[in-house]
Order: C-alpha cells, then sequence, then structure tokens
C-alpha cells in the first residue's frame, strides 16, 4: 500500500513537471532578428548584445535568434525593410540608408553634409525630427524601438587624395542602392555605381570601380585598404543611424512584460553600440593608418565647398523627405 501510494505519488509529480514543462514551452518564443553585418562589426555585435539582454532578462521565455549578412533576403539588404513589414523577418537592427526605399523619411540621414557632427547626431535623433522618423516607420507596418549607430560615412578610392569636388570628377564610386546617393556623387562629378558590397570587393580589387564609401569601422575590419583603397578622406558627409525594429503584427502578440523587455533591451543595446562605436574610432583611424593608407582631413573651408557642390541635391530631396521633418532636424542641428 506505501508502495503504491509513493509510486502514485511520483506519477503525479512527473505528471506536474511535464505540464509545467509543456507550459514554458508553450510560452517560450523565438524571434528572427536581421542584421546585414555580422558580430565582428558594431552593427553586428548590436543585435548579438539585444538578444543576449532578451536571454538574460526574459528567462528563456523570449530568444532573439540573428542572422547576419542579410541571408533572410538572399544577400538584398534592401529588401529587409519590406520582409520585416510582411513577416518574414520578425525584427531587424536596420540602416537608414537600406530602409529608405520603403521609408522616404530615412532620407533625412542621408541628406548630403546635413549632420556636421555626432552632436547633432544625437539632437536628431533625440529630439522632434527622431519622434516623426519613428512615427513613419510605425505607420508603415514595424515598430521601431531604439537608435543604434552604423557611423559617419567616409570615401575613399584607389587614385588620390580627394580634397575638393574637382577631386572625384569621373571617379567611379560604388554605392548602395538609393536614388539620393547616386544623385550626391553624380553633383560631385563622379561616376556613381550601384552594387551590393559582395559585388564591390572584387570590383575594387580588379579596378572595375575606383572608389567606395563606408564608416571607419567597416573600412578597418574589412581590410578595405587590401583592395587597392589607398586614400581615405574624413568627409562625414552623412551618417548612418541603425534602428531597433519589430514587425507590427509580432509586437502586438507579444504580452504587455514582453514588449516592455524588448523596448528596454534594445534602448540598452543601441546605446552600448552606440558608446562603442565612437570610442573605437580614434583607434580604428590609427590602425588604418599604420596600413598604409593616406588620410586626408578636411578644413572648414574645403567642407564648406562639399556642402556648396550638393546644395542641388538638398533642395531636390528635402521636399520629398518632408520638409517639416528637415525643419525639425535643422532646427536640433541649430540648438544642438
Amino acid at each position: 500500500m506505501m508502495l503504491t501510494r509513493s509510486m502514485a505519488r511520483f506519477t503525479a509529480g512527473l505528471a506536474g513537471a511535464a505540464l509545467l514543462s509543456a507550459t514554458f514551452a508553450a510560452q517560450a518564443r523565438e524571434l528572427s532578428v536581421s542584421t546585414v553585418l555580422s558580430d565582428a562589426f558594431p552593427w553586428g555585435q548590436a543585435a548579438e548584445k539585444w538578444a543576449e539582454l532578451v536571454e538574460e532578462r526574459s528567462g528563456g521565455e523570449l530568444t532573439l535568434r540573428v542572422y547576419p549578412n542579410s541571408q533572410l533576403v538572399s544577400g538584398d539588404q534592401t529588401r529587409e525593410f519590406s520582409a520585416m513589414r510582411s513577416g518574414l523577418i520578425d525584427a531587424a537592427v536596420g540602416s537608414t540608408i537600406n530602409w529608405s526605399p520603403q521609408v522616404p523619411e530615412l532620407n533625412l540621414f542621408s541628406l548630403p553634409f546635413f549632420i556636421p557632427d555626432e552632436a547633432a547626431v544625437d539632437a536628431v535623433t533625440g529630439g522632434e525630427a527622431g519622434e516623426l522618423v519613428f512615427e513613419a516607420i510605425e505607420s508603415r507596418g514595424v515598430m521601431p524601438l531604439a537608435w543604434g549607430e552604423n557611423g559617419f560615412r567616409q570615401v575613399s578610392n584607389s587614385r588620390g587624395a580627394i580634397s575638393q569636388p574637382s577631386d572625384l570628377e569621373g571617379l567611379k564610386i560604388r554605392v548602395v542602392g538609393s536614388p539620393l546617393f547616386q544623385d550626391t556623387f553624380s553633383a560631385l562629378g563622379a561616376d556613381p555605381t550601384q552594387m551590393s558590397w559582395t559585388d564591390a570587393q572584387p570590383a575594387l580589387t580588379t579596378g572595375a570601380v575606383d572608389g567606395q564609401e563606408n564608416p571607419l569601422s567597416v573600412f578597418d575590419v574589412a581590410r578595405i585598404d587590401q583592395v587597392g583603397q589607398e586614400y581615405l578622406t574624413l568627409w562625414n558627409y552623412m551618417n548612418d543611424p541603425l534602428i531597433f525594429a519589430v514587425n507590427q503584427r509580432v509586437w502586438q502578440s507579444l504580452s504587455e512584460e514582453h514588449q516592455v523587455l524588448l523596448r528596454e533591451t534594445a534602448v540598452e543595446a543601441g546605446e552600448w553600440e552606440i558608446a562603442m562605436t565612437r570610442e573605437e574610432e580614434n583607434e580604428r583611424l590609427a590602425a588604418i593608418q599604420e596600413r598604409g593608407v593616406t588620410v586626408t582631413e578636411l578644413t572648414d573651408e574645403q567642407y564648406q565647398a562639399f556642402v556648396d557642390a550638393t546644395q542641388s541635391v538638398y533642395e531636390k530631396w528635402a521636399p520629398r523627405i518632408g520638409e517639416d521633418l528637415v525643419n525639425a532636424a535643422q532646427a536640433a542641428i541649430d540648438a544642438r
């Protein structure tokens, strides 16, 4: 009799444990997160940091699985936002450049020589303009949660130092798939050539294209100097904030607790990645110079020459982006 009761209690315990396990399994959820770059770069590290924080604080109830190198969109980074909006991707840490074809307001950050420094970036993303950008993203079926940073984009080439607009005359410059980039480099007299980064590296090696533009972190980690890019100009012609975001239907299906968790961890991961990216800039620049790259830093007068040369691009694109948004950003920059 005693043995029978013990076995009954043991069986009941097993059943209870199985029920708890099944309940946890039913509650546990994994979300896919897309990024363009791997965790060799700050961009990929931002996504991994987000996943790490979510795993830690949700007790395993919610996990983020990071898919780097645009693998969820077959390498076509400009399709990332559409894939997230449609639900093929649950979430992403994405670039304002790559999402701008679907969210024109994101071209604000690609306006040439509009955002001059890090203080200006923070003033824009942290103020009314940043709120308007997030509203624009949300209106297109994606919930934005936090900002990160890919950094200011600098230009490099294999021909010679670039210190004035005429130095770009006729240079074939690889650009991402954005009409605004095409207009900017055309206004400077260059020959902008649109191609994926996968195609760009062999094109730079063979000399099919003369130059490219990317943040220092990408230039350094990808060793772009090893594909003939011997001249680098620091001109801060545009900044590329990153955005942590989730598909809106996925967001609405989450509990309020998990929504708060996702947002708070995204903000924390974003702040961590922004600080890291900025702190590493000087070290990266020194490493690039040590590898023999000629670095040109513009004087105020040289910088203004590029501003003047691309004024027509600003005038063309500001209305497309939205005058209210551009004005809000300009006010934040002026008041920084």
